[in-house]
């Protein structure tokens, strides 16, 4: 859903090497195919975003603090990225105030998917209607909107399009 709105124009993603590298290493968990998975997905939102990729500024990471070190690299490639904002649900790690000092928010998904809806019904439904049907095709049908969007942890953009898909 999140690139999804990114290819309906509603922000630009920014992403480092390093978080990409994570995304394939947290897949090797789900064996063989889930590293796969990650790898073509990864190749395809290079190949989709391709200014995306932001390189490490030099003294840029070692100057900010997050209670969670290893996570100082997502809030460098935030600042080096001119981003407005980082979206997670880890919000022990990335606390508002320290976002704040460096010009960025801090936003949930599923919060910023509904802002999306709220500009975009149209656009986000489609969407929604794209997601689900990808859904039902990968598992041999079978999925709704509202149980498959909750399960994903947006349950407000599922109430949202629950009324109209």
């Amino acid at each position: 859903m999140l690139l999804g709105a990114a290819g309906l124009g509603h922000f630009t993603p920014l992403w480092s090497a390093r978080i990409l590298g994570e995304w394939e290493r947290a897949a090797l968990k789900l064996g063989p195919e889930g590293a796969a998975q990650a790898k073509a997905e990864i190749a395809l939102v290079r190949a989709g975003w391709p200014q995306s990729e932001v390189p490490p500024a030099p003294g840029t990471e070692a100057r900010l603090w997050l209670p969670d070190s290893a996570d100082t690299h997502v809030l460098a490639a935030a600042i080096t990225g001119h981003a407005d904002g980082i979206v997670t649900v880890n919000n022990k790690d990335f606390p508002r105030h320290t976002l704040a000092e460096e010009g960025l928010e801090r936003l949930g998904p599923d919060e910023l998917l509904y802002r999306f809806w709220l500009d975009d019904s149209a656009g986000m439904e489609a969407l929604g209607s794209r997601v689900l049907a990808e859904a039902n095709r990968l598992s041999g049908g079978g999925w709704e909107i509202r149980p498959l969007l909750k399960k994903a942890r947006l349950p407000r953009l599922a109430k949202a399009l629950s009324s109209s898909l």
